[in-house]
């Protein structure tokens, strides 16, 4: 069974950390792969597009790719949705708002 050629362009990418589209070019026929320059953007472009790599231009002719940081902070639609699961969740037990409402 064949390994994806996506999958061998991100591994060499992961090992790198950042490299430019050459370095990147260089490495796959070390490893052996040849592929058209073609077929070597619509790879990188598919990366790009699922969020695994980001793809910047140095120069005219020269890209840097590098390993896409993911991002820390909250998605504003999970944190409402999160927000609209607690408040459901304490709507099932009804009469404990009304009880802490007595004690203070």
């Amino acid at each position: 069974m064949a390994i994806p050629l996506r999958n061998i362009v991100y591994e060499k990418i992961k090992i790198a950390g950042s490299l430019t589209d050459s370095e990147l070019s260089k490495a796959l026929i070390k490893a052996g792969i040849s592929i058209p320059e073609d077929e070597f953007n619509k790879t990188l472009l598919n990366l790009e597009i699922y969020g695994l790599i980001k793809v910047t231009w140095l120069t005219k002719e020269d890209r840097r790719i590098e390993i896409a940081e993911k991002e820390e902070g909250e998605d504003e639609i999970e944190k409402q949705n999160m927000e609209n699961l607690e408040r459901e969740y304490e709507s099932g037990f009804p009469g404990v708002d009304q009880e802490q409402e007595i004690e203070e």
